[in-house]
């Protein structure tokens, strides 16, 4: 019994989808608790009930993005209605495992070429009147900055395992998640954050320049200095927002807030996005109930 719900874990690639930032629809009792895009648009028009599709992959470039996932889009151009896509890479196309991580990072260069092909791929795909929303790379030196130090959950109980030596182990065997970024050299973690941040410029001009017949374009910074500023607020600390396992990926905690963040920049800023509040709503939901969950 213990292991009965590894072929679910593994098939999700041990994620959770149904608790994340843009597709949780379950409350999450693990680690923080569950805000969605999906859940705030259900609120906002019942119509959007269980409207949603997770394509996203660990470690999914956006060389791969087309090739690999956009092809499974499920939506009808003709006959569904328009779509909000979010589409992010956050860290990596500048993140690998490889001793020299900066020649396999993705060039500005080559990052518009990837991007316009999966837009062009979405023109011919998405309904007419529907939003893409391009999402900036993370700012990743916030993780050796606030965890490095610590203890990871292996080295608790003894106080013999850091962040730092964790990470240090991972790259010994080849297998780290990020070697520009999970390293005591500051100099490459910097060089790491600058060609993220010239992929976010990329993807910047992209939404400034491009136009396409079937969806306007929006591009927004990836939230997570906003997201520790309203977690601070909240008295929490900024290694909370990490995955304490990994000490890689946005703990649930950053997750959820992160969705606040988005939430007021598309209410504030793209209020065509999110479409109107439905003044059915509640004559929807007493005549279809919630249709046995999502």
């Amino acid at each position: 019994k213990s292991f009965a719900n590894l072929p679910m874990a593994f098939t999700d690639e041990l994620d959770w989808p149904q608790f994340s930032e843009i597709t949780g629809f379950l409350n999450s009792t693990i680690g923080g608790w569950t805000d969605s895009l999906y859940l705030r648009l259900r609120r906002r028009n019942r119509c959007n009930h269980r409207d949603l599709q997770n394509i996203s992959q660990n470690g999914m470039l956006s060389f791969f993005s087309f090739f690999f996932k956009l092809y499974y889009l499920a939506r009808n151009q003709l006959l569904d209605n328009p779509a909000i896509v979010i589409y992010a890479t956050i860290g990596n196309d500048v993140c690998n495992g490889n001793r020299d991580t900066l020649a396999h990072m993705t060039t500005p260069k080559k990052m518009l070429s990837n991007v316009m092909q999966a837009l062009r791929y979405l023109d011919s795909r998405l309904p007419n009147g529907s939003h893409v929303i391009l999402t900036g790379l993370v700012d990743g030196r916030f993780l050796w900055d606030n965890l490095h130090d610590r203890y990871h959950p292996l080295g608790q109980l003894n106080k013999d395992v850091t962040y730092s030596q964790l990470y240090s182990f991972l790259d010994c065997l080849q297998v780290s998640p990020c070697s520009g970024w999970l390293t005591p050299n500051e100099t490459l973690r910097n060089l790491t954050s600058e060609r993220a941040l010239q992929l976010s410029n990329v993807l910047k001009e992209i939404a400034r320049s491009e136009k396409f017949a079937n969806f306007d374009i929006f591009y927004m910074d990836f939230p997570l200095r906003q997201t520790a500023e309203e977690w601070r607020k909240m008295g929490g600390e900024p290694w909370q927002l990490i995955e304490p396992v990994d000490g890689f990926h946005p703990s649930q905690i950053a997750a959820a807030l992160g969705t606040s963040i988005t939430w007021q920049k598309a209410l504030r800023e793209w209020p065509q996005v999110l479409g109107k509040e439905n003044p059915f709503n509640d004559q929807i939901e007493a005549i279809f109930k919630d249709q046995g969950g999502h």
